[in-house]
């Protein structure tokens, strides 16, 4: 490991705000290439939206728990000198997701393409296997025109994805640029639940199939081409990262939040904490919700940042149970999908701000799909789509969002003992208190709408030595999306750094010297995501 480093001078140190992944990573990168690192987090662990919650057979998973892209998150460790295994044991998970429908049919999603033609023609019939069979081709077809010129670009454009896309004929057609993805699956399937099944994956960046582009067909692909589960959780990621970086040099202070961005002279000149005192720095990335910004919550001078998050419809939100227990009823898989007859009426209801009393849930059976047997009591976490609060404010029952999803599970036949306290439960108003600004939206902004991938707020603000990263920034939600957004942050400030070095060997009497490219950006409260 690097030996510690202290800072040298204001320009070589870096203020983190928000532990949530993104912001770790980020942490990790500049320390590696340098920098005197400080993470101001307001919560008392590090995860953000990879939180964990106490139960009897160990921490549970209360956030995201697919990890898709391995090749993303091995990347972040080569990059840092370090080897992935070294740190993590991810166990890929044959079966990439068990769905379960009300009429008793049963489908699992293999990671072997040859392996699924075969389960869905059992489970639908040859029409069904063939459509499946071009589905992938044309979700292979997207993610491929997307990852380049999007995905991996710092700053995306439909310029790039045009000329992408221009250089390759046919591709247009492909990306069907102004159909809903429901409108995509129906043109695919015959079978309306396979139109479900890859309908929800809408909800996997907080949107609805039947307003989301049809561009997030490609999600399928992702997980195509594996799902692993990280041993010990999720959570373990975010851990493993802290200590790695910790060893490295990056100062953590948690229990701290940040009460406001410092700028002087239209740059970023520290961070006031909230017991007063004031930690300066020449650079300082932001890690949560950019609404925060746009909203003031970290100075006024901040608050032109992020218009967007304003203006835009917020993504959903959720109401997610983590806790142990004994389990009875049909057999699990890590990942588990229960769908509800008819998905349109709870997406609809959804829209209004309403939740429907039989939602379809996802279920993670966290100590399923690993090397050793399962406990007796064993952790899960369960996820039921709901409305951001800017819709309409929430209902805090209990009964009410026990019975919704535990009521619903029950008639799959899925009972568990002891069953969940309050403690267990996170809503809506729950997460918008654990990460301000979001109006409890899990995901940012919404994905409906053709421009919605290039309007999230990108690395660079226009306030020179402020920058963004996490889920709700560019290229959005996701764990391999969050730790992209923290690489293309890290470069945008090294490369700034680097202008700005040599700007200043090169400036002549009279002459001007290069100011730092921004663009308008912007990002969130000290608690990150």
């Amino acid at each position: 490991m690097n030996a510690v480093r202290q800072p040298s001078n204001l320009s070589n140190r870096a203020i983190v705000i928000g532990a949530g992944i993104a912001g770790l990573a980020t942490a990790a990168r500049l320390v590696h290439a340098g920098m005197h690192v400080t993470v101001h987090e307001a919560h008392a662990t590090p995860g953000g939206k990879m939180r964990c919650l106490p139960s009897s057979a160990g921490p549970v998973d209360a956030g995201p728990t697919v990890l898709t892209m391995r090749p993303v998150v091995e990347q972040l460790y080569s990059d840092l000198g370090e080897t992935l295994n070294d740190h993590l044991t991810l166990i890929r998970q044959r079966v990439i997701a068990r769905h379960f429908w009300a009429d008793g049919s049963q489908l699992d999603l293999f990671d072997d393409e040859d392996e699924n033609i075969a389960a869905i023609e059992r489970f639908s019939d040859a029409s069904a296997a063939r459509q499946f069979r071009d589905f992938c081709t044309r979700a292979r077809q997207l993610f491929q025109a997307f990852d380049a010129p999007m995905m991996q670009a710092p700053t995306p454009s439909l310029a790039k994805l045009a000329r992408y896309v221009g250089a390759r004929p046919g591709l247009l057609t492909k990306l069907a640029p102004f159909s809903t993805l429901h409108s995509l699956l129906c043109q695919h399937f015959d079978d309306p639940r396979l139109i479900q099944l890859f309908g929800r994956y809408a909800t996997y960046v907080g949107g609805s199939p039947y307003q989301a582009p049809a561009l997030l067909a490609l999600i399928w692909q992702a997980e195509a081409a594996g799902v692993w589960a990280v041993q010990g959780g999720m959570h373990q990621l975010a851990q493993s990262l802290v200590t790695m970086a910790k060893a490295r040099g990056v100062e953590y202070r948690f229990g701290m939040p940040v009460e406001r961005i410092e700028i002087r002279n239209g740059m970023t000149a520290g961070v006031t904490l909230a017991d007063g005192s004031i930690s300066a720095s020449s650079t300082v990335i932001f890690n949560g919700d950019p609404r925060a910004l746009s909203q003031g919550l970290l100075g006024n001078e901040c608050a032109s940042l992020a218009p967007q998050t304003t203006s835009s419809a917020r993504s959903l939100s959720a109401e997610v149970w983590a806790f142990a227990a004994r389990v009875a009823g049909p057999e699990l898989a890590h990942h588990n999908v229960f769908f509800r007859k008819d998905p349109k009426p709870e997406f609809d209801m959804l829209a209004r701000g309403e939740m429907i009393p039989d939602p379809t849930i996802y279920l993670c059976a966290m100590d399923r799909g690993m090397p050793s047997p399962s406990p007796d009591t064993e952790r899960f976490e369960t996820i039921a789509n709901a409305p951001s609060m800017t819709t309409r404010p929430t209902q805090k029952d209990f009964s009410r969002c026990q019975k919704r999803t535990f009521q619903t599970l029950a008639k799959f036949g899925l009972r568990f003992d002891p069953m969940p306290g309050q403690g267990s439960l996170t809503t809506p108003s729950g997460f918008d208190k654990l990460f301000p600004a979001s109006a409890g939206a899990l995901y940012g902004q919404s994905p409906h709408g053709l421009t919605a991938s290039i309007r999230r707020p990108q690395a660079r603000t226009a306030i020179k030595g402020l920058y963004l990263t996490g889920g709700c920034t560019h290229p959005g939600a996701g764990v391999p999306m969050a730790l992209l957004s923290a690489r293309h942050a890290v470069e945008a400030i090294l490369n700034d750094r680097t202008l700005t070095s040599m700007s200043r060997q090169t400036v002549t009497p009279g002459g001007m010297s290069t100011a730092s490219a921004t663009t308008g950006v912007n990002q969130s409260a000290s608690s990150g995501s």
